[in-house]
């Protein structure tokens, strides 16, 4: 048996594995884009590192067995996907609203504190239903029985948290790159509104992978 805490042939699939889902666009990587075009570079960082924490969330229940809780009460987990869409709906119908009947104080508030970046991200990634199939069909294949569960555990977060950085910061930085564009009159209101309907999608997403 390897001396490490994972089979490297495992990891290296676990890799290829992970790198795709990192990268698909999904309720996360909608988040980042719409939070950097609303908010900047500074805020789609901050809901980042916020989705990753609920990510490392997610990775400490597993270690502790209450991913084993969640997939036995599934109507509790759901109830969390509601809850999370329904936060992602009304912040998507708050940047509509803006860019339909006040453009302007819409394009101004956006250098104000406002809301926590961090908290939104961690939000919408702890009701993510991506996260659930990631814990209940894509991780346990390459989880070795054999093997001390915790190390593992600690392998697989570091590489699906460094991935899911790399991959929800280029969204958010993209995202980020268009909002240099809010200084035109005519580019604000298409910019509120597709921001809306960049977070209300990503709401129908987790609705849909809830079910």
């Amino acid at each position: 048996m390897s001396a490490l805490p994972v089979d490297p042939a495992r990891y290296g699939a676990f890799l290829v594995s992970m790198f795709v889902l990192a990268i698909t666009p999904g309720p996360a990587n909608l988040f980042a884009i719409a939070t950097g075009m609303e908010r900047g570079k500074g805020a789609a960082l901050r809901g980042v590192v916020g989705m990753n924490a609920a990510t490392l969330v997610w990775f400490a229940c597993s270690a502790l067995g209450l991913g084993a809780l969640i997939l036995a009460f599934p109507k509790a987990f759901h109830v969390l996907a509601l809850a999370g869409a329904a936060y992602l709906v009304w912040l998507g119908l708050t940047s509509l609203w803006a860019g339909i009947k006040d453009v302007e104080r819409h394009a101004s508030a956006r250098v104000r504190a406002g809301r926590s970046a961090f908290l939104d991200g961690f939000m919408v990634q702890i009701a993510n239903p991506k996260i659930l199939l990631f814990f209940s069909a894509v991780l346990p294949p390459f989880l070795d029985v054999k093997r001390p569960l915790v190390p593992q555990l600690i392998m697989f977060a570091c590489a699906t948290i460094g991935m899911d950085l790399v991959s929800m910061s280029a969204y958010g930085l993209g995202g980020a790159a268009l909002s240099t564009r809010m200084n035109a009159p005519g580019f604000r209101r298409g910019f509120a509104i597709l921001v809306g309907v960049l977070l209300i999608t990503a709401a129908g997403l987790i609705l849909s992978r809830g079910r």
